[in-house]
């Protein structure tokens, strides 16, 4: 959750994603589950350019002290990251994954993550996107919520849970 991607939201998307990110992250740190941040390096003019204000991680939700932050620059967080590297050696197999953009880093990294052999949990109201002048966000939302929920790859699958629901 960078500062560009959050400042193209709603405020109402704004702070009801960015709230329950903040459970998310706290009931995380509290039960000792290790949070992994991901980081887009946007090109020159994109509202995620590297190195800009707008590149930074959302001041709300900055990572503690020893929380890594993977640099990616495609919508894949795998691809070409350290990621899966990061996982492999906390010993990790489940991810709860939350943060933006809805159809493009959430939807390919769950999807990604289960043909690597991970099962996920996506935190179906903790993910955001925006109205793309064919479908509203809320579409958006709902529509991944229901395409992702039991997605799978072999015998990992993502299931899409509220937050109030995660468990760590």
């Amino acid at each position: 959750m960078q500062i560009g991607l959050v400042a193209l939201m709603s405020a109402k998307v704004q702070r009801s994603v960015l709230l329950k990110i903040k459970t998310l992250l706290r009931e995380a740190r509290a039960s000792g589950i290790p949070v992994i941040y991901i980081q887009h390096h946007g090109a020159k003019g994109h509202p995620l350019e590297t190195h800009t204000k707008g590149w930074e991680i959302h001041p709300s939700l900055k990572p503690a002290d020893g929380e890594p932050v993977i640099r990616k620059q495609e919508s894949d967080s795998f691809f070409e990251t350290t990621l899966q590297h990061e996982l492999e050696k906390r010993g990790i197999k489940q991810l709860v994954i939350a943060g933006g953009m809805t159809e493009y880093c959430v939807d390919t990294t769950c999807r990604r993550a289960t043909s690597l052999g991970y099962d996920v949990t996506l935190a179906s109201d903790a993910h955001l996107t925006r109205d793309n002048g064919i479908l509203t966000a809320a579409n958006i939302i709902a529509h991944h919520n229901f395409v992702l929920d039991e997605f799978g790859a072999g015998n990992h699958v993502i299931r899409a849970k509220p937050t109030d629901q995660i468990v760590f």
